[in-house]
């Protein structure tokens, strides 16, 4: 798995995220509402629930905000209907990127999406075009801060997990999609600061980008980030952390 561009990139866009606590608060509102709909109420019997709300306390999403969510997902309040598609391209340099969107409204979604790739150097693709060189799988962020590497690696194999990586701010847990949940609540039971659980998409190979081509891209990445309908934002993008610490100055 990747090293330190990875979680360069990561740490980049999770800090443009937690300017914006509104735009995550609605993410993660979206996210509640549809693992409702499709798995009902109740996060015991439902772990898509259970996932969701736990990543809205995490960053202290009011509790009245996740109830009326779930009761849209319910049907108790009304509420839109949202649908789930990944969008696909490629960006400066030929990176593979997608985009996880939740949307009420497809005709926009795809309309902007197609727009910000073709405004900022990239090309949106057809289903499928880069997917096959991503693969889904769970992520555990947990700060390393006072934790000993060789006690939590044990204890997150044991739980299942099938990897544990770090870098200087966080331990990285990998789990298969349908063990994330278990993992998560083991290492939470066993004393372990959870910061986040999700299921993501890493590459299985990286592109290097530098330069003009990484200025490029970052700025096609955050685009996507921002745009209202997008969820998640995942790339093969290969960037330094000289060149992402040049590209922040």
């Amino acid at each position: 798995m990747s090293g330190h561009s990875k979680w360069a990139n990561i740490k980049h866009k999770k800090a443009a995220k937690d300017s914006k606590r509104g735009k995550v608060f609605t993410r993660i509102a979206k996210e509640i509402t549809i693992g409702a709909k499709e798995g009902g109420g109740d996060p015991d019997m439902n772990p898509r629930l259970r996932l969701a709300i736990q990543n809205a306390k995490s960053v202290n999403m009011p509790a009245e905000n996740i109830k009326r969510a779930v009761q849209k997902g319910t049907g108790e309040i009304e509420g839109v209907s949202y649908e789930e598609i990944t969008y696909e391209g490629y960006g400066p340099a030929g990176v593979a990127i997608m985009a996880d969107v939740l949307t009420d409204n497809k005709n926009r979604a795809v309309a902007e999406i197609r727009y910000i790739f073709s405004k900022l150097g990239g090309n949106m693709g057809e289903v499928g075009c880069v997917s096959w060189m991503f693969s889904r799988t769970g992520l555990i962020l947990i700060p390393n801060e006072k934790v000993d590497e060789d006690t939590l690696m044990e204890k997150a194999l044991d739980a299942g997990a099938t990897d544990v990586q770090s870098d200087e701010e966080y331990f990285q847990i990998y789990t298969a999609p349908g063990n994330l949940n278990e993992v998560q609540e083991n290492l939470a039971k066993a004393g372990y600061t959870v910061e986040s659980s999700e299921i993501t998409a890493l590459p299985q190979t990286y592109v290097p980008v530098e330069g003009k081509d990484a200025e490029k891209l970052v700025r096609l990445l955050n685009a996507l980030e921002d745009s209202d309908d997008v969820q998640k934002v995942y790339s093969n993008a290969d960037i330094s952390d000289e060149a992402m610490a040049a590209i922040d100055e």
